[in-house]
């Protein structure tokens, strides 16, 4: 992947405004997705508003300099889809089909990347100045939570993208959260070898498809998947205190770098994605060189934790980072896959739905195995049939009460290595993972009374009379209705009652007949 530095692909202006988070707030407006507050917000009194709000909410003046603030922007799947330009149904698919697209990415000018209309460099470059709020009652201090770092890892040439947390700690110095496995930590841990520092940009305020980007976890040089998401040119601009390249139509960009010092800074507690508290931990200092910004530029916050798991930002990203991994996981594991869904509440990775249409005896365990190898976080997998809808808890349900034996459809599994967030684990921090085999026995599935009735349709052909669509052959109650074009029914139940004296009966599957098994019997 190579980056064009001409400023334009194949002759064409970049727009710097299509994918700015303001203009995808724009489409939000007049509709339930979005809600907006006029009057002036403290900053103590964000959390509070945005906590179990099922819609992002804008906040038109903040703080004592009435900045602008957003939070809960990718906070539900409907939101996430109308990023992607499709249906909820069709997500998963899009962002698979995108992620095959080769990615334009083309270097602008300084002065003409929105991202650095603003410059503030030494002391003017202060993070208090910034409209922060604070989270959760037993976090260390506000967090700065939608963060999208980009790092460059100098052995591979690649770029890193991910999203990271920071923890105020002064003007110019906020911890950041790079204790758990990751390809940050990766890179950071061998500048740490080489005894330096590493230099790294986080952009604050984006659009929801580069936040995709960040979660996915791919080995390709990962600026490339934000403009693949994008399917267009990603506009991008080199830093004014260091050298990495961030989108030039992003709202606020810290430059700065993580200390070559190590893990020395106390950060934490914080409310983690699970819904828990994470405790104190050591974390690598960021230290703040320049923050750049469009001159209206609005800031970001993201809702991470809390008893409403389904309606934070984290937990739709992470979902839908989850589907697309195993995914890919069970394209090689079954035949044919119908669809993966990871639940909010389980926050977006622990709990895992799968629907597919055995072709062989087995492919339900194969599935359960797939996705228990895809990614660490896949704890409890449930497979069902075509018929069950994996986005509905009702029917999830049912499955579980009316096709699950567990002594033969439980799976069980240990010893994996596991979330090390996850509060349920033991002291030797390995984990265990149960599949739910909710489809019918192969091949079963199809008999009466493993059928799911439904509203009736009335199909079928029209005859002259009833004699005459029993003459036809043996038909349901439906399609006799549907025979004559009955709106009703009673009149069939009389006529069929007179007509047991002349050999009405019903066969085994309960299709009325003349002369047929039970003809002729009276109660």
């Amino acid at each position: 992947m190579g980056v064009n530095t001409g400023g334009k692909p194949d002759g064409q202006a970049i727009d710097c405004d299509a994918f700015r988070l303001r203009t995808f707030l724009q489409t939000l407006e007049g509709t339930d997705e979005l809600e907006i507050v006029e009057e002036q917000v403290d900053l103590a009194d964000v959390a509070d508003r945005l906590e179990g709000n099922p819609r992002a909410v804008l906040f038109r003046k903040v703080g004592p300099e009435g900045a602008e603030l957003v939070g809960n922007v990718v906070g539900s799947r409907e939101r996430l889809a109308r990023a992607l330009g499709v249906s909820q149904d069709k997500m998963l698919s899009e962002l698979l089909e995108r992620l095959r697209h080769k990615p334009q990415i083309v270097e602008i000018a300084r002065e003409a990347a929105p991202v650095q209309e603003v410059v503030l460099t030494g002391e003017d470059a202060d993070l208090t100045q910034l409209p922060v709020n604070f989270q959760h009652g037993l976090d260390g201090a506000p967090y700065i939570s939608a963060a999208i770092d980009y790092v460059r890892d100098v052995k591979t040439g690649l770029m890193n993208v991910g999203v990271r947390r920071l923890m105020l700690r002064g003007p110019h110095e906020a911890g950041a959260d790079v204790v758990s496995p990751s390809d940050l930590r990766a890179i950071y841990e061998a500048s740490l070898a080489r005894g330096e520092r590493l230099p790294v940009s986080f952009v604050v305020g984006a659009h929801p498809l580069d936040y995709i980007a960040a979660t996915l976890r791919l080995p390709v040089d990962e600026l490339g998947i934000v403009a693949s998401l994008r399917n267009g040119p990603l506009p991008v601009v080199k830093g004014v205190t260091n050298d990495i390249m961030v989108p030039a139509d992003a709202e606020f960009v810290l430059e700065g770098y993580l200390s070559e010092k190590g893990y020395v800074e106390a950060e934490g507690p914080y409310g983690e994605f699970l819904g828990y508290y994470g405790g104190v931990k050591r974390n690598p200092v960021f230290h703040l060189t320049a923050i750049t910004k469009r001159r209206d530029a609005m800031f970001q916050t993201m809702t991470i934790s809390g008893r409403t798991m389904g309606y934070t930002d984290s937990a739709p990203l992470i979902a839908l980072r989850t589907e697309a991994m195993v995914w890919r996981a069970l394209e090689g594991a079954v035949r044919e896959p119908l669809g993966v869904y990871a639940t909010g509440a389980s926050g977006g990775m622990f709990n895992v739905r799968i629907s597919l249409r055995q072709r062989v005896p087995g492919e339900a365990r194969n599935a359960i195995a797939a996705a228990f190898s895809s990614l660490a976080n896949v704890k409890n997998v449930f497979v069902v049939d075509p018929d069950v809808d994996i986005f509905s808890d009702q029917q999830m349900d049912w499955a579980l009460a009316t096709r699950f034996q567990p002594a033969r459809d439980l799976v069980v599994s240990d010893g994996y290595r596991a979330l090390p967030l996850d509060p349920s684990l033991g002291e030797d921090r390995l984990g265990s993972k149960c599949g739910f085999d909710l489809t019918w026995p192969f091949g079963k599935g199809g008999s009466f009374e493993r059928q799911a009735p439904f509203p009736p349709t009335y199909p079928g052909e029209r005859f002259a009379s009833i004699e005459a669509a029993l003459a036809d052959g043996p038909k349901f109650f439906e399609q006799l209705m549907a025979a004559t074009g009955s709106r009703d029914g009673r009149e069939i139940v009389r006529k069929l009652d007179t007509l047991r004296a002349h050999g009405l009966g019903r066969d085994a599957d309960g299709r009325y007949l003349m002369g047929g098994p039970t003809a002729g019997a009276k109660s």
